[in-house]
């Protein structure tokens, strides 16, 4: 597998790439709501289907974990984070959200917030239609 090219790199360099499904309407909407709430572009945005254009990582990336769950690789690219805990490292970063960010600690809201990521993630393509049906996430 590939890895991002100089060009690629230097783009995000001290930003996190959050990792998403790029052919899922519902992904797609999240990501560009991300984008307006960073307004100190902390974040780059990336296709996690784009597999050749992936950021280094302390772990291996699996492609299909990837297209169950969003991930961020942080800017140092010394940590991976899946699902809520992604979501709720991004809380930390994003001044709309700061504020926000401490609630997800509460003893029971990181389970529940998991479960319920989950759930959306597994429905998403119910959730919000995919154009002429094409996308979908391959069968483990």
């Amino acid at each position: 597998m590939a890895t991002m090219t100089q060009t690629e790199a230097a783009a995000t360099a001290g930003k996190a790439v959050v990792l998403y499904d790029g052919e899922c309407p519902l992904c797609q909407r999240s990501v560009a709501i991300l984008r307006r709430l960073d307004w100190l572009r902390r974040l780059h945005t990336q296709n996690c289907r784009e597999l050749d254009r992936l950021p280094p990582s302390p772990v291996p990336l699996d492609p299909q974990r990837m297209l169950e769950e969003m991930h961020v690789v942080t800017p140092r690219r010394d940590a991976v984070y899946a699902g809520f805990r992604a979501f709720r490292w991004m809380a930390w970063r994003l001044p709309l959200l700061f504020a926000f960010a401490p609630l997800l600690y509460l003893p029971g809201v990181p389970m529940l917030g998991q479960r319920v990521y989950l759930w959306v993630a597994k429905n998403r393509f119910k959730l919000v239609p995919c154009h002429d049906g094409v996308c979908h996430v391959p069968p483990r």
